[in-house]
């Protein structure tokens, strides 16, 4: 039996420049932590013919192709495994909450089938893969943030050049800054779940409008500028983090989350702004909506994390303590 683990991830700064019909034009750079909530998958070879699937649906089936889980059936036709195996998974975190389950679950898919087929990958390799699996072969509107976070891990500053090649440093912070953000970093549940498909398709489509508008001035439009700004903030996040200034970061959040509601009228809801407005009215120095919006995890930079913990709690919402994780995907057991 193999089982992996992969990192879920909070996005810091950048986020939505990762996706190509922006980075394809005006390259992307984005932070992104990997956090200690996993996704694991259980690989298990069998004595009969038949893929046994076991994730929020059980598929039994005689081949691949009869296989009703896209990113399963994708991994099993790339990795050449065609019978006798049996796929469980399962979560710390439900899908549809902002953290980025659906790439880490690519990720944790494919290290498994790797190591169960004795394939040889690194890190950057196999965040590379699970990325062509679902932009590419499934056509899901989304990013690379999510596999190459997961597979990474860390605290990690990513560049995605135009043709599509990724690069990856840890920021440059010491183990004290970083328990320091760790102590003043607060994750709050909202209980909405939610696809972040929708929301970055309709992003992805107003990108790809004004780039192939034909003129020879040059293409923007409203998303575009947002873009803009937004990867110019992750620079500035960063250089605020490298500093160790968590009240700088704060603000910086602030502006974050105010320019990423302008991306779409589903961004945030009216639960969601009353929750916002009651933390930075009780000690929260910055905060935003984890992920591609609608839902999920509001996170909050707090001094006092017991006090807004305990607000937040009578509002309603439920608080996830987390640690950063440095090492990305990893094989747990390899019996």
């Amino acid at each position: 039996m193999i089982i992996v683990k992969a990192p879920l991830r909070i996005s810091i700064g950048g986020g939505g420049t990762d996706l190509p019909s922006y980075y394809e034009n005006y390259e992307s750079t984005f932070i992104s932590a990997a956090i200690n909530k996993y996704i694991y998958i259980s690989v298990h070879p069998i004595f009969i013919s038949d893929i046994i699937l076991k994730y929020s649906e059980m598929e039994r089936v005689q081949s691949v192709d009869q296989i009703k889980h896209p990113i399963v059936r994708e991994a099993l036709r790339q990795t050449g495994i065609n019978s006798a195996i049996e796929i469980s998974s399962f979560a710390d975190i439900p899908s549809g909450t902002g953290l980025g389950s659906s790439g880490t679950f690519t990720v944790a898919l494919l290290k498994a089938l790797y190591t169960f087929k004795n394939i040889n990958h690194n890190s950057m390799s196999l965040a590379e893969d699970a990325c062509r699996i679902e932009i590419e072969k499934l056509g899901a509107p989304i990013g690379k943030q999510d596999q190459y976070i997961s597979s990474v891990g860390g605290l990690t500053r990513f560049h995605i050049d135009k043709k599509g090649h990724v690069t990856a440093r840890p920021l440059e912070m010491s183990q004290h800054a970083r328990v320091d953000l760790e102590e003043h970093l607060l994750l709050f549940f909202t209980g909405y779940s939610r696809s972040a498909n929708d929301l970055l398709k309709e992003q992805d489509q107003q990108t790809k409008q004004a780039t192939t508008k034909k003129s020879e001035a040059p293409p923007t439009n409203d998303m575009i500028e947002n873009l803009h700004f937004t990867k110019d903030l992750g620079l500035q996040i960063g250089q605020a983090l490298e500093k160790n200034d968590l009240p700088e970061f704060g603000r910086l959040m602030n502006v974050h989350w105010e320019h990423k509601k302008k991306r779409s009228q589903k961004m945030s809801s009216g639960k969601i702004d009353e929750w916002y407005d009651l933390a930075m009215k009780n000690g929260a120095l910055g905060g935003k909506l984890i992920g591609a919006g609608g839902g999920g995890f509001l996170m909050f930079l707090a001094d006092d994390k017991r006090h807004l913990r305990k607000v937040m709690r009578e509002a309603g919402m439920i608080d996830v303590p987390f640690r950063f994780d440095n090492l990305g995907a990893q094989v747990v057991l390899h019996d």
